[in-house]
């Protein structure tokens, strides 16, 4: 989870992350790269006292300041397409869960588990316990196993909420009469935080989620469900 002065982002525990972080690197870099580049000729404009007349009139660096920037967008776009249909693809999902948003809490149903339900709401202050968070702690958590492909299918029953979980690279839109789908593969255990990441009234701030993820075999030895 995210902790205080934190600049980067969230460590990964899902392969879509883990691309996601490289991406963020690698398209800082070429930030970085430009900034350096335009800020170094402002500073021999504003240094200078020369003038050659010779670039005042150039096509060859017309040229490549027009094909340059083209190609730097190639660079951006090709990688960022490619995370994107990774985003979308549901390839023969273990376990699907329905994450239905509310005003101001969520529904998760185990759809292979006979249709289990369950309401998970944030933690009041008065009964947090020793080590729980504030504003972050739920009292039915999401249960899930590592290493398994889980297909996540969200909706809303009121208004627009969005279901989000940094440290998994995951937000979809929670969209009343949609039926919205997402799909992750989580690399360790714990537990791990997200919030509703669309305004969705006075109470917005106060709809956490929090994902239990444990080893399969544990999952698969029985109830496991903090309910």
């Amino acid at each position: 989870m995210a902790h205080a002065a934190q600049v980067g982002l969230q460590d990964a525990t899902s392969p879509i992350m883990e691309e996601l972080i490289t991406f963020h690197d690698h398209t800082l870099m070429i930030i970085f790269l430009i900034c350096f580049l335009v800020l170094y000729a402002l500073f021999l404009t504003l240094t200078t006292k020369l003038t050659n007349t010779n670039i005042s009139d150039a096509q060859e660096m017309e040229t490549v300041w027009t094909i340059l920037p083209a190609i730097i967008l190639v660079l951006i776009a090709l990688p960022s397409l490619r995370i994107l249909y990774m985003t979308d693809e549901v390839n023969d999902p273990s376990l699907t869960i329905k994450s239905i948003g509310h005003q101001w809490y969520w529904t998760y149903e185990y759809t292979d588990y006979g249709g289990l339900i369950f309401n998970s709401y944030m933690l009041p202050p008065l009964f947090l316990e020793p080590g729980d968070l504030r504003l972050l702690d739920v009292d039915n958590r999401v249960v899930l196993p590592i290493e398994a492909p889980i297909r996540m299918m969200i909706t809303s029953q009121d208004v627009l909420h969005s279901w989000a979980v940094p440290t998994l690279g995951l937000k979809t839109d929670a969209i009343p009469g949609r039926l919205n789908q997402t799909t992750f593969t989580a690399t360790r255990p714990g537990v791990y935080y997200g919030q509703c990441s669309e305004i969705c009234g006075a109470n917005h701030s106060f709809m956490p989620i929090v994902l239990e993820l444990i080893p399969l075999k544990i999952f698969e030895m029985g109830p496991v469900f903090t309910l």
